[in-house]
């Protein structure tokens, strides 16, 4: 397995992009819960959003190169055991779970920049402020961030069973491939 993707398998690439956006998602699920329960004297009431923000840029664009990456390195073919229904489900899920994680970008975004201060990524970068002053726009958008970012967790919850489902009562290898286990060629895909 190299770092692109072939016609039965996923690369080290894809690979990596995938867990390393599950596990940012997940954490920023946790940390975003965890700082909107944070008082005003607790020492992290002003650390923790900074952070969160700065996380989420990083996670914006890791997710534009995953999507240019699709198009550089296109996923395997599905597997021939799959019906037209898990096929078009599997396409629709992975399109909405992108899309919801765009949506969460820019809805993050738009509450960072509420007041016309640009987001310091790290310390380093500044991402300034496009949209600012809408009347209750960081309130609105803030609604919005947080019913998606529920969203997103438990689509990607059912997306996980949906693996685990493939796993043990199919026996296909769908969650090895994306575990990086070499795929035989004795393993049929749709081409």
């Amino acid at each position: 397995m190299g770092w692109k993707n072939s016609g039965d398998g996923y690369g080290h690439f894809s690979l990596l992009l995938h867990w390393l956006v599950a596990l940012a998602v997940y954490g920023m699920f946790a940390l975003g819960l965890w700082m909107v329960s944070l008082g005003y004297y607790d020492t992290w009431y002003h650390k923790a959003p900074e952070l969160h923000k700065s996380i989420g840029m990083v996670l914006f664009a890791v997710m534009i190169l995953r999507v240019i990456w699709r198009f550089v390195s296109p996923p395997p073919a599905p597997l021939a055991s799959y019906s037209p229904l898990v096929r078009y489900s599997a396409v629709a899920v992975h399109l909405l779970l992108y899309l919801l994680l765009f949506a969460i970008f820019i809805s993050g975004y738009l509450i960072s920049t509420a007041e016309g201060k640009p987001i310091d990524v790290f310390g380093v970068l500044p991402v300034p402020a496009t949209f600012s002053g809408y009347g209750a726009q960081a309130d609105l958008a803030g609604d919005i961030h947080l019913w998606l970012a529920w969203l997103v967790v438990i689509m990607s919850l059912l997306h996980g069973l949906a693996a685990l489902k493939h796993h043990f009562i199919d026996r296909d290898i769908t969650l090895k491939r994306m575990l990086g286990y070499r795929i035989t060629s004795s393993v049929k895909t749709e081409k």
